[in-house]
Parts: C-alpha cells; sequence; structure tokens
C-alpha cells in the first residue's frame, strides 16, 4: 500500500513542478486530451492523486509525458533511478575492452550456445568462489 502513496506524491509534486494545481479535474482534463485509449473517469484521477491506485504503464507514460518527468522516476522514485544509473556505471566501468568484446561475442551466439557457456561459468563461479574481503569490496564499489 505504501508503494502507491509513495507513487501519488511524486505525481503531485510532478504536477506543481509543470506548474499545475494538483488536482484530480486538472489531472483528468490533461490526461485525457492526450491519451489514445478509454478516457480516465474523474474518479480515477481522484485515486492516482490519493495513492489509491497506479496507473497501468500506457497510462503512466502519457502522465510522465505530460508532465515532462522520466517515467521510471515517476512510477518509482528518484532514489530508483539513480541507483539504475551507478549500477550501470559500475557495469560499463568495470570492464576492459576484453570483457566487452567476450559479452558482445556471447551475445551473438544462439540461446542454446550462450546457455551452455552460462552454466560453464556458473560452474566455475561455483568451484572458485572470491573471498569474503573481495566480496565486501564489490559491495562498496
Amino acid at each position: 500500500m505504501e508503494h502507491k502513496l509513495e507513487f501519488a506524491q511524486r505525481l503531485r509534486d510532478a504536477m506543481v513542478a509543470a506548474g499545475l494545481a494538483p488536482r484530480p479535474s486538472v489531472l483528468l482534463n490533461l490526461f485525457n486530451a492526450r491519451y489514445w485509449g478509454r478516457s480516465v473517469s474523474f474518479q480515477g484521477a481522484a485515486r492516482w492523486l490519493r495513492g489509491e491506485s497506479i496507473p497501468e504503464q500506457d497510462k503512466l507514460l502519457v502522465l510522465a509525458e505530460i508532465l515532462r518527468i522520466e517515467p521510471e522516476t515517476l512510477r518509482f522514485g528518484q532514489a530508483v533511478r539513480q541507483k539504475v544509473q551507478e549500477q550501470r556505471a559500475r557495469w560499463e566501468e568495470g570492464l576492459s575492452y576484453q570483457e566487452r568484446e567476450v559479452l558482445d561475442a556471447y551475445l551473438n551466439l544462439p540461446v542454446a550456445q550462450r546457455k551452455i557457456l552460462r552454466e560453464v561459468i556458473m560452474a566455475f563461479a561455483h568451484a572458485h568462489p572470491q573471498p569474503a574481503k573481495e566480496k565486501e569490496k564489490e559491495k562498496k564499489k
């Protein structure tokens, strides 16, 4: 239930940041003018703003476009977006050219061959686990 309330707060904050009053009638009119599917009722817009429901993905995309905010930030919050960006940066910075080359080659293989390679790599990983200190260093990065 808490994630619905958090979404509602992000929605209201995004409306205010866009110069809009965080009221169901305002949201309803803007949304229905841009949404190509079945229109949303006043009660539906009010439920979004009160934290009683979260819109489906197609509606969330329209809301994000209207409010000029990234859909993932509207849905999950800035902290989740930052965590994803940090992990992506860590992944990109942590690989050498040769490792990237291997990963590209792996991704170009047929699914059956990728499955075999994954099993081989996982067998090596289980046979030679990282010492606890190295795991801690990796977590801190």
